[in-house]
């Protein structure tokens, strides 16, 4: 027991002294790790595409979604039409388990204006994020708003289901963005980066703002060895998350 003790110590020192030691990265690099790979938040449903939602005892219902009613940005009611009966039908979000509904086109033109707006999501993020046809995928989480409000559920847009294995990230519909400059036609080519996420690994879920990011770099990362010598807290920054969380993920399953 001793000596397992004694190697779970010299573990976690050897992780503390990789987490210290900076690393510089080419350009090639930062360009690849500034890379937007979440899916964007979209504020509104279409009405043309049937909309599935999986209530918390089990009960599919497909249907086109009315009207989604939010209160400072959380979901508390769907509203929909049914696929085959075309009855109304009316749902309490905390009965709800997972919802997955498309974008209306409009969320998806005024998307498109804002990524050819900013001069960093032109070589960072990928057009198709903002103007796939795919579904968006909702999930009913157990959270505290900011970390300050009593643990209540709520129904959460998933914004990495393509890399979710160990830490899934959700997109939180009151986060603000970095500031930035603009220049010639409303181009504006610094900022504009989300500045928090809710976030779960294991069994817990945290409002992440990108000043409690080095804070939380250990509980997200620490007990990957090879991914804290290769990037530690000290060499990396906020706008390189969604790449971390990915390749965090790859390096984990191996």
């Amino acid at each position: 027991m001793k000596f397992k003790a004694l190697l779970l110590a010299l573990s976690l020192v050897s992780i503390s002294t990789f987490a210290q030691e900076k690393v510089k990265y080419t350009k090639e690099q930062i360009k690849k790790m500034e890379q937007f790979l979440f899916n964007e938040g979209f504020p509104g449903p279409s009405t043309k595409k049937i909309s599935t939602i999986i209530l918390k005892n089990g009960t599919v219902n497909k249907g086109f979604c009315n009207d989604i009613e939010t209160k400072k940005g959380q979901i508390y009611e769907i509203s929909t039409k049914d696929s085959a009966t075309k009855k109304q039908m009316v749902f309490n979000a905390e009965n709800v388990s997972e919802m997955y509904i498309y974008p209306t086109k409009l969320a998806k033109i005024l998307k498109v204006g804002r990524y050819m707006s900013n001069v960093k999501s032109l070589s960072t993020k990928k057009l198709n994020k903002y103007t796939t046809g795919e579904h968006i995928q909702f999930v009913n989480q157990t959270v505290s708003l900011k970390n300050k409000k009593d643990d209540k559920e709520f129904l959460m847009q998933l914004i990495n289901p393509e890399f979710n294995d160990v830490i899934s990230v959700y997109h939180d519909a009151r986060a603000k963005e970095t500031g930035g400059m603009t220049v010639g036609f409303g181009m504006q080519v610094s900022g504009g980066v989300t500045k928090s996420y809710y976030v779960k690994k294991g069994d817990k879920v945290i409002w992440l703002h990108k000043d409690d990011f080095e804070d939380n770099y250990d509980f997200l990362f620490g007990d990957n060895a090879e991914f804290m010598k290769k990037y530690p807290k000290k060499s990396v920054e906020w706008d390189y998350f969604s790449f971390l969380v990915n390749e965090y993920t790859e390096m984990t399953n191996g």
